[in-house]
């Protein structure tokens, strides 16, 4: 096969990609068979290949379409290692638009807590990267658990630390096993055995194959796939209104084990593309909802144990996955019925039904967690994100009926879109786009205008910094002494039968409620209320914890009048 007929196959496959009709399923499968004839000699073919076979293994047409794609797949580590033997550049399998294709390596310096569930999981593949290690100064902390170390590290240059290691670790386990495992033996809290490894920024490299968990391969089974055979949904087509208006999404508990499964998935799509998130990072086997969208995709909602869960939102996580192929994730972070949203589909999968999925997330949080006010962070539509300004993630969210919350910016917005009404094919500039993307962008179920539109987390905190300024000098300590007892006689909370995490957790209520002039005067119900609240925080459900938020209309309106700016053109962020 011709050089120049592969970049043409690969074209007409890319194009033919995103039709589902019959002529679509006769030809896609004759276009994978003169592709899978060919011995690939150009990376960027052969990541092309790679990512066109994973969408059309979670958008197919047909079974036999889905089946081929997936026997391609299967055989795809010896694509790669053909190409290595062939001494072939493959600097381009590790752009994180890409990376994670099977027979290639992950370097990075990952958080204390997926390092450790590397360790666990897949032992064999992963090792630190001594190569790529710049700071062998940061090691002395391992005299902590390494006798006689101290004496060499404080005093000597060149300490062999690596030398060290090898003589401490017991030789039935990795370097990085044994290093784990004697941080996890450190006499402090998890939180700070994680603060000390991650102060080490440690690089450690896991290999992808078919044991481990390269993109390539990773896949949830799934009992039936849903063919498509209609053309895709178009934004034009979507309306959150009406998806809010739908039946119910159905969802359901996981049980420990289905849980760990759906957080190994959840951690291993991340990982492969270089991130960490939060909610994946933390999330507990025996909180997973699993909620099954339509058209094949699947979306499992994590919740984090009490000791991880931010102060005052509630943060929930989700994977996509589609046809049982990852293909993006959702975070969520919620205050009474506000809801923060940000919505990312991996790069492969962008050309798929974005808008409708994206309704169908508002809706399973609006049903899950009670929320009706949603709101979209600067950043993801453009403040300093010009991924996001390339792409016009503003109008994908304006279109969709998301309003911005600042004045000045309504008005440019209100302009734009009658040049767009009055001169055909006129495209916003990059300049306005970055103006709009100044503030935050809302979407409220029922409603034309909120008390939200100034709030900002921020700005709660600022306020509860003024009142440590003023009234405690600026010490955080002073005001812990004089507010939380308070504050926890007023609740009939013991104090003291707290642990130390629950009282770090109670710190951040007992602060807001000593800023609220009358709370004392609240009736006996509204104050149990606002403990049933702090209580489903600490050890509850964070589920539990919005739903009953949403219940005490005075707590609302003190925390939402508490965080709102006066001057609602200021930059704002949460």
């Amino acid at each position: 096969m011709p050089h120049r007929s592969i970049e043409e196959n690969l074209i007409r496959l890319q194009e033919w990609k995103r039709r589902f009709d019959m002529q679509a399923r006769q030809e896609i499968p004759k276009l994978l068979n003169r592709l899978s004839r060919h011995h690939f000699r150009e990376p960027q073919h052969l990541i092309r290949f790679h990512e066109t076979l994973l969408f059309l293994c979670a958008y197919p047409a047909s079974p036999e379409i889905h089946e081929q794609s997936e026997t391609l797949l299967d055989a795809f580590q010896q694509r790669v290692e053909a190409l290595r033997l062939a001494e072939v550049d493959l600097s381009l399998l590790d752009n994180p638009e890409v990376s994670g294709i099977i027979s290639t390596q992950i370097t990075a310096a990952f958080s204390y807590q997926i390092v450790r569930w590397l360790t666990r999981t897949f032992p064999q593949h992963t090792a630190i990267d001594w190569t790529a290690y710049d700071k062998p100064e940061r090691l002395s902390l391992l005299s902590r658990f390494i006798p006689f170390l101290e004496e060499d590290a404080a005093v000597e240059a060149n300490v062999p630390f690596h030398d060290w290691i090898e003589k401490a670790r017991n030789p039935q386990k990795t370097e990085l096993a044994w290093l784990i495992d004697s941080f996890a033996e450190l006499p402090v809290s998890e939180r700070q055995r994680a603060a000390l490894y991650n102060s080490l920024e440690l690089y450690t490299t896991t290999t992808l194959d078919r044991l481990s968990f390269s993109r390539t391969t990773q896949r949830l089974a799934t009992r039936r796939i849903f063919y498509h055979d209609a053309p895709m949904i178009r934004r034009n087509e979507v309306s959150i209104e009406e998806e809010f208006a739908a039946n119910a999404i159905p969802i359901r508990q996981l049980s420990a084990t289905q849980g760990s499964l759906a957080v190994t998935l959840a951690r291993a799509a991340s990982l492969v593309r270089y991130r960490e998130l939060y909610g994946f990072t933390h999330g507990q086997a025996d909180r997973v909802t699993k909620a099954d969208l339509g058209r094949g995709v699947t979306v499992f909602v994590y919740e984090l144990a009490p000791p991880d869960r931010l102060p005052l939102r509630a943060y929930h996580a989700g994977m996509l996955v589609k046809n049982g192929v990852p293909i993006g994730y959702v975070e969520t972070l919620s205050l009474f019925e506000r809801c923060e949203v940000g919505f990312n589909l991996y790069y492969t999968f962008r050309d798929g039904e974005s808008a409708w999925l994206y309704a169908r997330l508002l809706k399973l949080f609006q049903q899950l967690l009670g929320v009706r006010y949603f709101s979209i962070d600067p950043y993801q539509i453009g403040l300093h994100n010009e991924e996001a300004i390339e792409s016009g993630a503003f109008w994908f969210y304006c279109k969709l009926g998301f309003r911005p919350t600042r004045p000045d910016i309504r008005q440019i917005v209100q302009r734009e879109e009658q040049k767009i009404a009055r001169q055909p094919g006129y495209r916003t500039s990059a300049r306005m786009l970055r103006k709009i993307a100044a503030g935050h962008i809302v979407f409220e179920a029922g409603k034309t205008a909120s008390d939200w539109d100034k709030f900002t987390v921020r700005q709660l905190g600022f306020t509860v910094q003024e009142r440590m300024a003023q009234a405690f000098n600026g010490s955080l300590k002073a005001m812990r002494q004089v507010v939380m007892p308070d504050m926890a006689r007023m609740l009939r909370i013991k104090l003291a039968a707290l642990t130390e995490p629950e009282q770090r957790m109670f710190e951040p209520f007992a602060f807001i409620l000593s800023l609220i002039p009358d709370f004392p005067q609240w009736s006996k119900a509204e104050k149990q209320l606002v403990k049933q609240i702090v209580e489903a925080k600490l050890t509850g459900s964070e589920n539990d914890y919005l739903r009953l938020m949403q219940q005490h209309d005075r707590l609302h309106e003190a925390v939402c009048k508490m965080g709102s700016s006066v001057d609602a053109t200021d930059e704002d962020a949460s």
